[in-house]
Protein backbone atom coordinates (compact mmCIF):
# COMPACT_ATOMS: atom_id res chain seq x y z
CA UNK A 1 0.00 0.00 0.00
CA UNK A 2 3.36 2.34 -0.22
CA UNK A 3 2.32 3.28 -3.91
CA UNK A 4 -0.82 4.31 -2.67
CA UNK A 5 0.38 6.94 -0.08
CA UNK A 6 2.77 8.22 -2.14
CA UNK A 7 -0.40 8.59 -4.95
CA UNK A 8 -1.77 10.53 -1.71
CA UNK A 9 1.30 12.92 -0.74
CA UNK A 10 2.16 13.24 -4.25
CA UNK A 11 -1.46 14.65 -5.30
CA UNK A 12 -2.47 15.64 -2.07
CA UNK A 13 -3.79 19.58 -3.40
CA UNK A 14 -5.98 17.86 -6.83
CA UNK A 15 -7.28 14.99 -4.88
CA UNK A 16 -8.05 17.57 -2.19
CA UNK A 17 -10.04 20.01 -3.81
CA UNK A 18 -11.37 17.73 -6.56
CA UNK A 19 -13.38 15.60 -3.62
CA UNK A 20 -14.74 19.05 -2.24
CA UNK A 21 -15.73 20.03 -5.91
CA UNK A 22 -17.59 16.90 -6.39
CA UNK A 23 -19.40 17.39 -2.52
CA UNK A 24 -20.13 20.84 -2.97
CA UNK A 25 -21.32 20.12 -6.24
CA UNK A 26 -23.49 17.41 -5.03
CA UNK A 27 -24.93 19.58 -2.43
CA UNK A 28 -25.65 22.57 -4.51
CA UNK A 29 -27.67 19.98 -6.30
CA UNK A 30 -29.41 19.17 -3.33
CA UNK A 31 -30.38 22.27 -2.25
CA UNK A 32 -30.97 23.77 -5.88
CA UNK A 33 -33.51 20.67 -6.09
CA UNK A 34 -34.89 21.77 -2.68
CA UNK A 35 -35.15 25.52 -3.71
CA UNK A 36 -36.38 24.99 -7.40
CA UNK A 37 -39.32 22.79 -6.08
CA UNK A 38 -40.50 24.85 -3.87
CA UNK A 39 -40.88 27.74 -6.76
CA UNK A 40 -42.79 25.44 -8.74
CA UNK A 41 -45.37 24.87 -5.64
CA UNK A 42 -45.40 28.80 -5.30
CA UNK A 43 -45.88 28.79 -8.67
CA UNK A 44 -48.71 26.02 -8.57
CA UNK A 45 -46.77 23.64 -10.77
CA UNK A 46 -45.55 20.12 -10.68
CA UNK A 47 -42.80 19.07 -8.90
CA UNK A 48 -39.23 17.25 -10.38
CA UNK A 49 -37.14 14.80 -9.45
CA UNK A 50 -33.12 14.72 -8.96
CA UNK A 51 -32.66 13.40 -12.63
CA UNK A 52 -34.96 16.04 -14.34
CA UNK A 53 -33.18 18.83 -12.27
CA UNK A 54 -29.33 18.16 -13.16
CA UNK A 55 -30.46 18.01 -16.71
CA UNK A 56 -32.40 21.37 -16.49
CA UNK A 57 -31.25 25.06 -17.59
CA UNK A 58 -31.62 25.75 -14.02
CA UNK A 59 -29.55 23.88 -12.92
CA UNK A 60 -26.79 24.28 -15.91
CA UNK A 61 -27.05 27.94 -15.68
CA UNK A 62 -26.37 28.44 -11.96
CA UNK A 63 -23.45 25.87 -12.46
CA UNK A 64 -21.73 27.30 -15.68
CA UNK A 65 -22.03 31.04 -13.98
CA UNK A 66 -19.78 30.37 -11.14
CA UNK A 67 -17.22 28.32 -13.88
CA UNK A 68 -16.74 30.93 -16.18
CA UNK A 69 -16.00 33.70 -13.30
CA UNK A 70 -13.46 31.19 -11.80
CA UNK A 71 -11.63 30.42 -15.05
CA UNK A 72 -11.75 34.19 -16.08
CA UNK A 73 -10.21 35.01 -12.20
CA UNK A 74 -7.14 32.98 -13.80
CA UNK A 75 -7.08 33.56 -17.49
CA UNK A 76 -6.35 37.17 -15.98
CA UNK A 77 -4.30 36.72 -13.50
CA UNK A 78 -2.29 34.37 -15.67
CA UNK A 79 -1.95 37.17 -18.39
CA UNK A 80 -1.86 40.15 -15.74
CA UNK A 81 0.88 38.91 -14.00
CA UNK A 82 3.11 38.80 -16.71
CA UNK A 83 3.01 42.70 -17.45
CA UNK A 84 2.11 44.12 -13.53
CA UNK A 85 3.84 43.73 -10.49
CA UNK A 86 3.36 44.19 -6.51
CA UNK A 87 5.85 45.25 -4.65
CA UNK A 88 6.22 42.89 -1.91
CA UNK A 89 3.79 39.88 -2.66
CA UNK A 90 5.00 36.77 -3.34
CA UNK A 91 2.11 36.38 -6.14
CA UNK A 92 4.07 38.49 -7.84
CA UNK A 93 7.43 38.11 -10.25
CA UNK A 94 10.36 40.68 -8.96
CA UNK A 95 10.16 44.26 -9.93
CA UNK A 96 12.80 43.82 -12.81
CA UNK A 97 11.36 41.21 -14.46
CA UNK A 98 8.21 42.62 -16.21
CA UNK A 99 7.59 41.35 -19.16
CA UNK A 100 7.95 37.62 -21.06
CA UNK A 101 11.36 37.48 -19.69
CA UNK A 102 14.54 36.37 -21.71
CA UNK A 103 15.12 32.85 -22.74
CA UNK A 104 17.34 31.92 -19.84
CA UNK A 105 14.83 32.80 -17.51
CA UNK A 106 12.39 30.71 -19.34
CA UNK A 107 14.70 28.00 -19.90
CA UNK A 108 14.36 27.96 -23.71
CA UNK A 109 16.47 27.50 -26.64
CA UNK A 110 19.94 26.61 -26.18
CA UNK A 111 18.75 26.77 -22.33
CA UNK A 112 16.71 23.52 -22.50
CA UNK A 113 17.33 21.04 -20.40
CA UNK A 114 17.04 16.97 -20.25
CA UNK A 115 14.28 16.74 -18.89
CA UNK A 116 12.31 20.23 -19.83
CA UNK A 117 8.65 19.47 -21.58
CA UNK A 118 9.19 18.20 -25.42
CA UNK A 119 7.05 21.09 -26.84
CA UNK A 120 9.52 23.49 -25.54
CA UNK A 121 12.49 21.61 -26.83
CA UNK A 122 10.59 21.76 -30.21
CA UNK A 123 10.94 25.22 -31.14
CA UNK A 124 8.78 26.65 -33.56
CA UNK A 125 5.29 27.38 -33.15
CA UNK A 126 5.01 24.61 -30.43
CA UNK A 127 6.95 26.51 -28.60
CA UNK A 128 5.51 29.50 -28.94
CA UNK A 129 1.86 27.79 -28.10
CA UNK A 130 3.28 25.71 -25.27
CA UNK A 131 4.81 29.09 -23.28
CA UNK A 132 1.33 30.63 -23.56
CA UNK A 133 -0.99 27.45 -23.57
CA UNK A 134 -1.97 27.84 -19.29
CA UNK A 135 -3.02 30.77 -20.10
CA UNK A 136 -5.12 29.51 -23.79
CA UNK A 137 -6.60 26.67 -21.58
CA UNK A 138 -7.65 29.10 -19.05
CA UNK A 139 -9.23 31.91 -21.65
CA UNK A 140 -10.99 28.98 -23.48
CA UNK A 141 -12.71 26.98 -20.48
CA UNK A 142 -14.10 30.56 -19.58
CA UNK A 143 -15.32 31.00 -23.35
CA UNK A 144 -17.17 27.97 -23.41
CA UNK A 145 -18.70 28.59 -19.57
CA UNK A 146 -19.97 31.64 -20.30
CA UNK A 147 -21.07 30.33 -23.91
CA UNK A 148 -22.69 27.46 -21.57
CA UNK A 149 -24.12 30.01 -19.11
CA UNK A 150 -25.76 32.15 -22.22
CA UNK A 151 -27.89 29.13 -23.37
CA UNK A 152 -29.00 27.46 -20.41
CA UNK A 153 -29.62 31.23 -18.75
CA UNK A 154 -32.00 31.94 -22.22
CA UNK A 155 -33.98 28.59 -21.76
CA UNK A 156 -34.22 29.22 -17.89
CA UNK A 157 -35.58 32.50 -18.67
CA UNK A 158 -37.78 31.45 -21.07
CA UNK A 159 -38.89 29.04 -18.84
CA UNK A 160 -39.69 31.32 -16.44
CA UNK A 161 -41.45 34.16 -18.42
CA UNK A 162 -43.68 31.29 -19.91
CA UNK A 163 -44.25 30.39 -16.43
CA UNK A 164 -45.62 33.83 -15.99
CA UNK A 165 -47.07 34.45 -18.98
CA UNK A 166 -44.71 36.30 -21.03
CA UNK A 167 -43.08 36.09 -23.90
CA UNK A 168 -39.73 34.15 -24.42
CA UNK A 169 -36.57 36.05 -25.55
CA UNK A 170 -34.24 34.99 -28.38
CA UNK A 171 -30.63 34.15 -27.77
CA UNK A 172 -29.44 37.72 -28.83
CA UNK A 173 -31.85 39.12 -26.91
CA UNK A 174 -30.54 37.34 -24.00
CA UNK A 175 -26.95 38.70 -24.36
CA UNK A 176 -28.34 41.89 -24.02
CA UNK A 177 -30.80 41.58 -20.84
CA UNK A 178 -30.23 42.62 -17.13
CA UNK A 179 -30.66 38.93 -16.21
CA UNK A 180 -27.65 37.83 -18.39
CA UNK A 181 -25.52 41.18 -17.06
CA UNK A 182 -26.58 40.72 -13.51
CA UNK A 183 -25.73 37.02 -13.44
CA UNK A 184 -23.00 37.50 -15.12
CA UNK A 185 -21.42 40.98 -13.19
CA UNK A 186 -22.26 39.72 -9.83
CA UNK A 187 -19.43 36.82 -10.02
CA UNK A 188 -16.91 39.15 -12.14
CA UNK A 189 -16.75 41.58 -8.94
CA UNK A 190 -15.95 38.90 -6.42
CA UNK A 191 -13.39 37.38 -7.92
CA UNK A 192 -11.81 40.78 -8.85
CA UNK A 193 -11.99 41.41 -5.12
CA UNK A 194 -10.35 38.22 -4.04
CA UNK A 195 -7.85 38.76 -6.74
CA UNK A 196 -6.85 42.15 -5.33
CA UNK A 197 -7.34 41.21 -1.80
CA UNK A 198 -4.79 38.09 -2.22
CA UNK A 199 -1.94 40.19 -4.04
CA UNK A 200 -2.02 43.46 -0.96
CA UNK A 201 -2.78 41.24 1.56
CA UNK A 202 -0.22 38.83 1.14
CA UNK A 203 2.61 41.83 1.43
CA UNK A 204 1.54 41.90 4.88
CA UNK A 205 0.16 38.67 6.19
CA UNK A 206 1.98 35.19 6.45
CA UNK A 207 0.85 31.72 6.56
CA UNK A 208 3.60 29.88 7.60
CA UNK A 209 4.50 26.84 5.29
CA UNK A 210 2.45 28.12 2.42
CA UNK A 211 3.52 28.78 -0.72
CA UNK A 212 1.12 31.25 -1.51
CA UNK A 213 2.55 33.40 1.61
CA UNK A 214 6.04 34.78 2.03
CA UNK A 215 8.24 33.65 4.95
CA UNK A 216 6.98 34.63 8.62
CA UNK A 217 10.09 36.51 8.88
CA UNK A 218 10.61 38.16 5.53
CA UNK A 219 10.02 41.86 5.52
CA UNK A 220 7.00 43.02 4.12
CA UNK A 221 9.08 44.73 0.56
CA UNK A 222 10.44 41.68 -0.46
CA UNK A 223 8.83 40.08 -3.52
CA UNK A 224 8.75 36.95 -5.15
CA UNK A 225 9.60 34.75 -2.17
CA UNK A 226 7.05 31.88 -0.96
CA UNK A 227 7.55 30.55 2.71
Amino acid sequence: MSWLRTLLRNNGLSLAFGALFLLSLLGQAWSGLADFNNQQLAHGTQTVGMGDYLTSSSFAVDVAENWQSEYLQFFLYVFATVWLVQRGSPESKPLGKIGPENDRDQVLGRHVRVGSPRWARAGGWRTTVFSRSLGLVMGTIFLLSWLAQSIAGVSAYNAEQLSDFGDPISWGEYLLSADFWNRTLQNWQSEFLAIGCMAIFSVYLRQRGSPESKPVGAEHHVTDETG
